[in-house]
Order: structure tokens, then C-alpha cells, then sequence
């Protein structure tokens, strides 16, 4: 696969999630365990740290977290939560309850952001702002596990193909990945070693 170019602010809708093999963005009741152990290229959690001026969140993702802030701690500005039901949310610092039409949330994030990304952390409200043409750029990091459950990347059941573009000279390259099967316990010691 080729390397991208890294992320830069450009006051762009930037939707980007970790995903795993099976195209699953969280676990059951929005658990994000599956990433642990998880590594990324160098550099990638700085890129967007740099990159991401605020972020729309999804209220399910919002009411599950607890204490959890995006990117460990390393990022820090406003954070709008767009819900049908902004009555019974709870408050938390740091956090705007937003309850308006998703373009009118993009519109809200992107001023915030001041110039810089506006990352959606959400895939309910990414399938909506894609299908209403809203979305600048799409990053996916996939995690090498299959969770068989969960919250889907992408879900819309008779909805139409979304034809996309890959950066780079080839456009419409597959990606092709390669994995294998394994233990706990053959993650850490390789084919060829012996057992101690």
C-alpha cells in the first residue's frame, strides 16, 4: 500500500477512524478495546493533532465515553455533539450540545476550527454528511482483528454505491492487504523462533 501523504490543517470535513478488518469502528456499546495493541505509522497522532482545529461527535459515541478525550490528552479545543434529543444530555466540560441540521453543525464545527480540519467522529453523521456531498477526505487505519460486532463504518442498507478516489498516481487501486491468523501468544514470538 502506499504511504500518504501526511494530514495537514486545510479547513477540510476530515472524517478518520480506526477500523477493523471486518469494517467495524467500535465494538458492542461503542467499545474501542479492539485498538489496543494497535500501532500506527510515526508521526500519525501528531499529524492530527496539528491538523484538527474541532470535532462533531455522534451523541451514541458521546454517551458512552467516560473521561476519554481524543488523542490521549495530546488534543485540546471544542468538541460539538450533534443530538435529536439535546433535553436529556448530559453536560460535560469541554463539550457543545448541538441540536440542528447536520449541514448547520458542519457549517457551526468548521467556523470553530478556524481554518484547521473539522474531524468527524461519528459514522452515523459521516454517512449523512457523504451522502449530502459533505465530506472533504476519508482516512482509515485498519486494525489487524476482526470483531464479528459492532458499529459499522459505513451502514445504510439500500442505499446507493459511493464510488471513491485514492490519493496518488492510481486513483482506483484496491488496496491489498495480507494477514494471518494468530494466538495471543504467536503475536509476540515469530514463526521461525523456538520456544523457550
Amino acid at each position: 500500500m502506499q504511504d500518504l501523504k501526511p494530514q495537514i490543517a486545510a479547513g477540510k470535513v476530515h472524517w478518520a477512524f480506526m477500523m477493523s478488518l471486518d469494517g467495524f469502528v467500535a465494538g458492542p456499546g461503542h467499545s474501542m478495546d479492539f485498538m489496543a495493541g494497535t500501532t500506527t505509522r510515526d508521526g500519525l497522532l501528531s499529524e492530527y493533532v496539528e491538523a484538527t482545529g474541532a470535532i462533531l461527535a455522534g451523541r451514541d459515541g458521546y454517551d458512552s465515553t467516560t473521561g476519554i478525550t481524543p488523542y490521549g490528552g495530546a488534543w485540546d479545543g471544542p468538541i460539538f455533539v450533534l443530538t435529536h434529543h439535546p433535553e436529556d444530555a448530559r453536560q460535560k466540560d469541554g463539550f457543545t450540545i448541538l441540536s440542528c441540521p447536520v449541514d448547520e453543525a458542519v457549517r457551526i464545527g468548521l467556523a470553530a476550527a478556524q481554518g484547521k480540519n473539522l474531524q468527524v467522529h461519528s459514522p452515523t453523521i459521516g454517512r449523512q454528511l457523504l451522502q449530502r456531498g459533505l465530506i472533504d477526505e476519508i482516512d482509515i487505519h485498519i486494525a489487524p482483528v476482526l470483531l464479528g460486532d459492532g458499529v459499522r463504518l459505513y451502514d445504510a442498507p439500500g442505499g446507493e454505491i459511493v464510488h471513491l478516489q485514492r490519493d496518488g498516481t492510481e486513483p482506483t487501486l484496491a488496496a491489498d492487504l495480507r494477514y494471518r491468523p494468530s494466538t495471543t501468544a504467536a503475536v509476540n514470538t515469530p514463526r521461525n523462533a523456538s520456544p523457550m
